[in-house]
């Protein structure tokens, strides 16, 4: 048998899992986004900012479902960029200046399909780390 305490506790309970709510998703003030492609061997990763670099969404080529070798494909890179651009038109966002990291073969393809899904580009930067001279080379054994 259960006693009142217990029934007030319960009921307790399940009114608080009632009342969680979910986050609104805000319109952003800004049309203007940075996109961000950071491809590297095994994954790609599109990120867009807003002007001052607070992520407004991102998804990544594992993100999507894909696993192992299939991520580092343009064409799971491709659905990545398609999925951010897609996100960041409903939030009001409209033209991007992308800048693209990385060795990976998905940078051309999440390219086009940004392109693609709508959002204009007016400016492309590559911010791939260049080493100017690189590290130093070990000793020789003797």
């Amino acid at each position: 048998m259960v006693s009142p305490k217990n029934k007030t506790s319960i009921e307790k309970k399940s009114q608080n899992k009632q009342s969680v709510a979910k986050k609104k998703k805000k319109k952003i003030s800004s049309p203007k986004g940075i996109a961000h492609i950071h491809s590297t061997v095994n994954n790609t990763i599109v990120t867009i900012t807003d002007l001052s670099g607070n992520v407004i969404n991102w998804s990544s080529a594992g993100s999507i479902g894909y696993k192992g070798t299939k991520k580092a494909t343009p064409y799971a890179a491709g659905i990545a960029a398609e999925a951010v651009a897609k996100a960041c038109l409903a939030l009001g966002v409209t033209t991007v200046d992308v800048k693209v990291n990385g060795i990976g073969r998905g940078k051309d393809a999440a390219i086009r399909s940004l392109a693609t899904a709508g959002l204009q580009i007016t400016s492309l930067e590559d911010v791939t780390p260049i080493p100017h001279n690189g590290c130093k080379p070990p000793k020789k054994p003797r």
